[in-house]
């Protein structure tokens, strides 16, 4: 009885974690620091600026560590909740296990692991356009572009099929374990589950994880605003008619960046 009770802990103490995070996130914005949490050059940032001019790749060290922290805890706060459903449900279908608490484990590391390697992805995309920018004189005087077309491109994906089908999987979540779990070796199960949930978690939600980066990845009110619009999505009864209402919008976001930076809103009032 104690054995299988155990378990049961495993989810208390994952809301625990996930405003852990959101609390660790709070102070971080509202500290002396806050500028962590923004895509800054970490080198330029005091105290760390002279260690990292002093060590030779200091610079790459500090920004990978800062980056990846300030990443996981976004992960911890904004996507863990999105997945409750998922598992709660593996808790109940393993609860019976004495190592339920560690196949429940794995599958959240396979699932943050995806979305670690999907930060690392975007960073990467995100480093090269500012290079771009640094060589480009357009870029740099018209950085409003590439806000536009990310907002564009995420507004485009809310109507895609691969929304629809990634959106599909994440809202089954018992259909989702049972076509994923082999029972031949539990371990292995639990961790592929996790990372395959991952990837279709990251289909389906991508496009508003890199919106955040438009909007600023160091903005409280916009990732809550943003993890509340995913969770609904993923898990309330009427959460996938929300997908293209929200495409229309980031389209319509888009469209109103163009038009303030082209000339084309003083058009309009004159006319």
């Amino acid at each position: 009885m104690h054995a299988a009770s155990r378990p049961s802990l495993f989810l208390p103490l994952l809301v625990a974690l996930i405003a852990a995070a959101w609390a660790c996130l709070l102070l971080w914005d509202s500290g002396p620091y806050a500028r962590y949490l923004h895509s800054v050059d970490w080198a330029d940032v005091s105290p760390l600026a002279e260690w990292c001019r002093a060590v030779p790749g200091g610079s790459a060290l500090v920004s990978g560590a800062l980056y990846s922290g300030a990443w996981l805890l976004m992960i911890a706060a904004m996507m863990l909740p999105t997945t409750l459903p998922l598992l709660d449900a593996f808790r109940r279908m393993t609860a019976g296990r004495p190592d339920a608490g560690a196949l429940l484990a794995r599958v959240v590391a396979g699932y943050v692991g995806v979305w670690a390697l999907f930060g690392a992805g975007v960073d990467a995309v995100d480093a090269g356009v500012h290079a771009l920018a640094a060589r480009s004189g357009w870029l740099t005087l018209n950085g409003w572009a590439v806000g536009a077309a990310v907002l564009a491109l995420a507004g485009l994906y809310q109507f895609s099929r691969m929304k629809y089908e990634c959106l599909d999987r994440c809202r089954s979540p018992m259909s989702f374990i049972v076509e994923n779990w082999t029972g031949v070796d539990a371990r292995r199960d639990s961790l592929r589950l996790g990372i395959r949930h991952g990837i279709f978690c990251v289909g389906c939600c991508w496009s508003l994880m890199v919106v955040m980066f438009v909007v600023g990845a160091g903005s409280i009110a916009w990732m809550l605003g943003l993890a509340a619009v995913m969770a609904v999505e993923k898990n309330v009864s009427w959460g996938r008619s929300l997908a293209r209402p929200l495409g229309a919008a980031l389209l319509l976001c888009a469209a109103a960046i163009v038009a303030a930076n082209t000339g084309l809103v003083p058009a309009w009032r004159a006319a």
